[in-house]
């Protein structure tokens, strides 16, 4: 029975928003066993464990980001298409890899991983965080997962669901079945839908509305029946009320919301999953990195609304998750995220959705984003108190001193 025992720790509690002096914690086989406050030793004897001194530094689960794509390794689209499976994979496990490292022990991937990577992290053969795949998403034609440009030649036969690597090109209601139980076969955590368009595809504005309310409902039938639910991309408020309105549970990105739409998705229990530092990012870097054009001038459509969208969803209310959405070669970027919103939301608030409110949506309360008794041993030492400064979060390599996932030291750094 593999043990580890840390000691003189101050226990962060993301739910409650306070930090508690004097904490250990004791670890078993992957799971928290207990946990003790205040100095008192814990009374469960460990005389085997390893043990860690945290020298006061704060103890704080593991990080989940909600939305990731891990097989995206490229800003350049078009070769990324043209690169075998085999390397994508490996790029993957490097970015996969470094996400556990920066202290995201959990992330659910918005599109593009599969079972296989899934499994590879699970069996130990990639040492990422746990990976909630959701398989190829569900575009309509010309939609944000329709990569054919204005000149490749239409394919308009009626009975054929196009596939690419990343997506189901699927249109009407028996087609959006098929497509969703194909991924829902294949292992899906959770089915992901176009309801808007994007940055990244080549013929859909930013405004464009995308599948019917009769297609999204069809999608969420599909998901339900799984015991599972649906994602959806959407940017305006016409898609995020078509999208709440049809049974979709988490709303991805968000960036132009409005108040009405807001209290809607608080009138559902809809959550928001803002990704933010992508568009900071790809306006910063993309040219240089071959992000497409006409991609490129679409991030200003959406990136100056990204603040006020969490002021906005917050006022209504809105669980609000933590995302990033980074594409190849700014994964690194990914905890400046913690940054960004720091401008407008305080700090307890951002902890909590990176951890409980990110649990929650996961539909994994009490498993992850907690350090409780029966949780998952995933777990982070900081120096300094993110309550005070959530920037600190930013920096990992400067302040992430011991990163733990399901009992196992990953990074450590002066302990």
């Amino acid at each position: 029975m593999a043990q580890v025992l840390v000691e003189n720790a101050a226990l962060l509690d993301p739910a409650a928003g306070v930090l508690r002096p004097g904490a250990s914690l004791l670890a078993e086989d992957g799971r928290v066993v207990a946990v003790e406050e205040e100095g008192r030793p814990l009374t469960t004897s460990a005389p085997d464990a390893r043990r860690i001194d945290a020298a006061g530094r704060t103890l704080m689960p593991g990080l989940i980001d909600a939305h990731v794509h891990a097989v995206l390794t490229t800003l350049d689209l078009a070769a990324l298409e043209k690169r075998p499976v085999t390397l994508v994979a490996q790029e993957a496990r490097n970015i996969l890899e470094a996400m556990l490292a920066r202290g995201f022990t959990t992330v659910r991937d918005a599109g593009g991983a599969d079972w296989g990577l899934a499994e590879a992290v699970e069996r130990g053969l990639i040492r990422g965080p746990r990976l909630h795949f959701s398989g190829r998403v569900l575009s309509q034609t010309g939609g944000h997962g329709d990569f054919l440009g204005r000149e490749d030649a239409p394919d308009l036969c009626g009975c054929r669901i196009y596939t690419n690597g990343f997506s189901h090109v699927a249109d009407g209601v028996p087609a959006v079945r098929k497509a969703a139980r194909e991924e829902l076969r294949r292992g899906a955590r959770q089915v992901k839908i176009m309801a808007s368009g994007g940055v990244a595809s080549p013929t859909d504005p930013i405004w464009n509305l995308q599948y019917s309310p009769e297609e999204m409902e069809a999608i969420v039938e599909e998901a339900r029946g799984w015991r599972t639910y649906a994602m959806a991309h959407a940017y305006t408020p016409e898609a995020i009320a078509r999208a709440v309105r049809a049974g979709v549970r988490s709303i991805e990105h968000g960036n132009l919301i409005d108040a009405d739409t807001a209290a809607l998705m608080a009138e559902h229990d809809a959550f928001l999953v803002p990704t933010l530092v992508t568009y900071f990012k790809i306006d910063e870097l993309g040219r240089a990195l071959g992000f497409p054009e006409v991609s490129q001038r679409k991030v200003r459509d959406v990136l100056d609304a990204g603040l006020a969208s969490l002021e906005i969803a917050g006022r209504a209310g809105v669980a609000m998750g933590f995302g990033t959405d980074l594409l190849g070669e700014t994964h690194r970027f990914q905890n400046e995220e913690f940054r960004i919103r720091a401008e407008v939301l305080p700090a307890a608030e951002i902890l909590r959705s990176a951890t409980t409110v990110n649990a929650e949506l996961l539909d994994r309360s009490g498993e992850i984003g907690v350090l409780a008794p029966g949780a998952f041993a995933d777990l982070l030492l900081v120096d300094g108190n993110p309550l005070d400064d959530v920037g600190l979060l930013a920096e990992p390599e400067k302040h992430l001193a011991l990163v733990m996932k399901q009992g196992e030291v990953v990074v450590e750094r002066g302990l």
